[in-house]
């Protein structure tokens, strides 16, 4: 089977993404939808405020269960939650902060902060 029919990278090697370099069109549909991911998933967030500590962060809720949170400063430099907790969790396990969740559950009753509707399409 040859590369061109979908065969395995042979073992060792590392398999990139497609470059499309012989097909202009299609580079241009991929930049054009990095675009627009980078806006739907980065440009559209919100800034909220922590009511306790005061530490900005930037949120985008996707549904009403789902909160994206992209963090302005380190969060263990920031938050005496996250401070607290970086001693005794990994960067990958640390428990939400309850007061930073309060206060984006806030800004979602008070309007701020907008939910999409999960109906439509």
């Amino acid at each position: 089977m040859d590369a061109s029919a979908g065969s395995k990278a042979p073992v060792g090697s590392w398999a990139k993404a497609p470059a499309f370099a012989d097909d202009p069109a299609r580079v241009e549909a991929v930049r054009a939808q990095t675009v627009a991911d980078k806006a739907n998933f980065m440009d559209e967030m919100t800034p909220v405020e922590c009511r306790t500590c005061h530490i900005g962060v930037l949120v985008r809720k996707n549904s009403f269960q789902h909160t994206s949170i992209q963090w302005i400063s380190e969060p263990s430099d920031s938050c005496p939650h996250y401070a607290d907790a970086s001693s005794t969790a990994s960067r990958t396990a640390r428990p939400t902060c309850p007061r930073l969740k309060a206060s984006i559950e806030h800004a979602v009753l008070e309007g701020y902060l907008h939910i999409p509707d999960e109906t439509a399409e």
